[in-house]
């Protein structure tokens, strides 16, 4: 028995080989996935990388940036927080990685992006603290600059890098073919701002007129500046409730 054609699609621009939740999450509400990677995840393994995770590791209060994050460096080191130290993980994705890795007492925000991460109790008072970063380079690019206004000093550990990809065209065939209700799905500016560097003109046209559910109110305010009249915040850039916001707005 052939399955039915989806009633809609949820453009996901997500890393490669990470498009499966989003496609399980559209599915529950009668949708099907056009997947775009903007990149590919890269892990850092080199003495240097490790010596500085080893470093930011043992800062008293230490933040994951992503599950790529946890994940990297779990490959590269141990992720057990003492007793002493405060470990934060900037959504729940993120904490659960951590949690799989052993770290289970790990603070995380209810609004899941950099503005929640630096509202926490734990992020506040931290005048000559040092705390621990491990992330990759670029993104999340509000959290150093708001930690040293706090009087922090930061050390960061970049343990996986993106390679930028060309969108495949596979891709861009179901792009344009596209004839169903879509709505695009961005969790990160970065990726946003990458697809629309490589599409060809008519597809990145294409994919500025869809609606947008975005992941947090900046994304929703960089939307509208690259050129998108229709964007709106999900709760999190968690793929259920991305897939839960764009299934709102075809309604």
């Amino acid at each position: 028995m052939s399955m039915a054609a989806p009633d809609w699609y949820l453009v996901s621009l997500r890393p490669r080989g990470q498009h499966e939740p989003m496609r399980s999450a559209a599915a529950r509400h009668g949708g099907g996935v056009v997947a775009i990677s903007p990149w590919a995840l890269r892990r850092r393994d080199d003495e240097h990388v490790e010596a500085t995770l080893s470093m930011a590791l043992g800062a008293p209060r230490v933040v994951f940036t992503s599950p790529a994050a946890v994940r990297a460096a779990a490959a590269l080191l141990p992720l057990r927080p003492t007793e002493h130290q405060q470990w934060f993980a900037v959504g729940s994705g993120t904490a659960a990685a951590l949690a799989d890795a052993g770290a289970r007492e790990v603070a995380t925000p209810e609004r899941m992006d950099s503005e929640g991460l630096l509202a926490l109790p734990g992020l506040q008072d931290i005048a000559r603290t040092r705390i621990g970063l491990v992330t990759a380079p670029g993104g999340r690019g509000t959290l150093v600059p708001a930690f040293e206004a706090r009087g922090a000093t930061v050390v960061r550990a970049d343990v996986y890098h993106r390679q930028p990809l060309s969108p495949s065209p596979r891709a861009m065939t179901a792009l344009r073919e596209l004839q169903r209700p879509a709505v695009l799905a961005v969790s990160s500016g970065e990726g946003l701002q990458q697809v629309l560097l490589n599409l060809p003109p008519d597809l990145a046209s294409r994919l500025r007129a869809l609606p947008v559910v975005a992941a947090s109110d900046r994304l929703v305010e960089l939307a509208e500046r690259l050129g998108f009249d229709r964007a709106s915040r999900a709760r999190s850039a968690r793929p259920a409730d991305l897939a839960d916001a764009a299934a709102a707005a075809l309604r």
